[in-house]
């Protein structure tokens, strides 16, 4: 039986997303979303919010920057991995949601109509390259 590594997620931008680029000339756009759930608590229900950190691979990223804004909505599909690295000695690692489409959410009036990109695969050498 194979291994499954699949995420598929609805939120909103907490800050605008940055670009940079990988020492192998690679466009990497880093964004956090924000995924709100109802839970319930007793009788009553409240909004509990979950924080991602996501990173988009490509150049279709440098025409997204404009609308990956502070409060955005967007859909996103892509896997998560863990990435490891030494700070003073030590191993840290964190969970990374690599996104292979980003759908922008809303209406016209809002600037897009629900905008889909899908992010050309990431290089070994490039998921090396992180954090």
């Amino acid at each position: 039986m194979n291994d499954v590594n699949s995420v598929t997620l609805i939120g909103r931008l907490t800050k605008d997303a940055d670009i940079r680029y990988l020492s192998s000339g690679t466009m990497v756009v880093n964004f956090n979303l924000a995924v709100n759930e109802s839970v319930k608590n007793g009788k009553s229900w409240s909004e509990r919010a979950s924080f991602f950190d996501v990173t988009f691979y490509g150049r279709q990223g440098e025409g997204l920057q404009r609308y990956l804004t502070k409060g955005k909505q967007i859909a996103i599909t892509g896997t998560l991995q863990q990435q490891r690295w030494q700070k003073d000695g030590v191993t840290k690692s964190k969970i990374v949601i690599i996104a292979k489409t980003i759908q922008l959410l809303g209406n016209a009036r809002d600037g897009n109509m629900g905008s889909l990109v899908n992010a050309p695969p990431a290089e070994e050498d490039d998921l090396n390259d992180i954090p």
